[in-house]
């Protein structure tokens, strides 16, 4: 068994709109998971946390398409990989994915037995009818569903109950690593604990390996898994044990996003929640400086100029900004930078990383649509 249970390498895939434009929504994204972690992936809406999750199956379909990188899976390479072969061997037994909107991935007009038999069958696993009761009940009461659900309508279901009970479909053939996408969202607090308890209780009860748990609710990303990152513009700012994440972070926009969170503590009355001004660049032409730099309140000349790397803290935590790590450890989203004297520069403690030499395409290295 490999080391790692999922590695992605400078995973880079892209939308190809009508007009044939480019959108870069996924940028050199790179990370490993670990058999029994849990990462959580956050980040505003349109930073490509979606896109990834969908990248992550390897299973494209226009207007998304694969550019570059590589997923691996339990030592097996998917990338590049016939996708009838990938729907049958990966999808659904290495890999899963429970989409956003999952109560409404459900036809009403099929009752949910229904719906595993369909799994099963795209799987080459033929049961009998008394079989795949046999073997659906068992499944339900695994996930603490009542068996009752197996011969409903999703009509007949409330909404936190069609939720699991997707849940349970995506998770049928226990595979190693399963992608939570806003599980959670649009639920009243009540079923969202039973729909985390529920996710939890897979990966404790050994029917899902490792797991990737996206949201915009931090608290809950915080809670539920054991490692954070942060996305934005379709790149990985920010990523490390989810503790130091929240509390510590590193990054200037991970410092807004989490400085942006209410926490029911004494003296929060007091507090003034962040706000981060400004809207993200446009993803048909990325800017190959600092991608959050026109909304950095720490912003210096060199971020308007330089390739930013990934770079690593001393504690081992991955983020991509020029500034030193000391200076970032020190500064609050609500600082500005000062030295001793007014306006003078920080001095940025990496090496420089000129632009990528424009190919001859007029894109800078980017892969033309198609």
């Amino acid at each position: 068994m490999a080391e790692y249970i999922l590695e992605v390498k400078d995973l880079k895939t892209r939308y190809v709109t009508r007009f044939r434009e480019n959108v870069y929504a996924v940028d050199g994204v790179s990370f490993k998971l670990k058999e029994g972690e849990t990462l959580g992936i956050a980040g505003e809406s349109g930073c490509g946390k979606s896109t990834l999750a969908m990248s992550l199956m390897g299973y494209y379909f226009p207007p998304l398409h694969y550019t570059s990188g590589s997923i691996i899976i339990d030592g097996r390479d998917i990338t590049g990989e016939d996708p009838e072969v990938l729907r049958r061997t990966v999808l659904g037994t290495e890999i899963a994915y429970i989409p956003q909107a999952a109560m409404n991935a459900l036809n009403p007009t099929r009752k949910i037995i229904k719906y595993i038999n369909d799994v099963l069958v795209a799987h080459n696993i033929r049961l009998s009818r008394t079989e795949l009761r046999e073997m659906a009940e068992e499944r339900m009461r695994l996930v603490n569903l009542p068996v009752e659900v197996l011969d409903r309508y999703p009509v007949e279901l409330s909404g936190g109950m069609k939720q699991r009970t997707v849940i349970a479909i995506s998770s049928l053939l226990s595979p190693k690593i399963l992608i939570a996408d806003e599980p959670s969202s649009a639920l009243d607090v009540s079923s969202q604990k039973l729909v985390i308890k529920m996710l939890l209780d897979l990966i404790d009860k050994g029917l899902v390996k490792s797991m990737i748990f996206i949201t915009h609710e931090l608290p809950l990303l915080y809670n539920v898994t054991k490692k954070i990152a942060v996305m934005y513009a379709g790149q990985f700012v920010e990523m490390g044990p989810a503790h130091e994440s929240v509390f510590e972070p590193l990054h200037p926009y991970a410092k807004g996003l989490m400085g942006s969170i209410i926490v029911p503590s004494e003296g929060i009355r007091d507090e003034h929640l962040v706000a981060v001004p400004g809207t993200p660049p446009n993803l048909k032409s990325p800017p190959q400086h600092c991608r959050f730099a026109a909304r950095c309140k720490f912003r210096q000349p060199l971020c308007d100029s330089v390739v930013v790397p990934e770079r690593f803290s001393s504690d081992g935590r991955l983020f991509r900004c020029l500034l030193p790590e000391a200076v970032l450890r020190e500064l609050k989203y609500e600082d500005q930078i000062k030295s001793k004297q007014e306006d003078a520069e920080v001095e940025l403690d990496v090496n420089i990383i000129p632009f990528a030499e424009d190919n001859g395409d007029g894109d800078s290295g980017k892969e033309s649509g198609g």
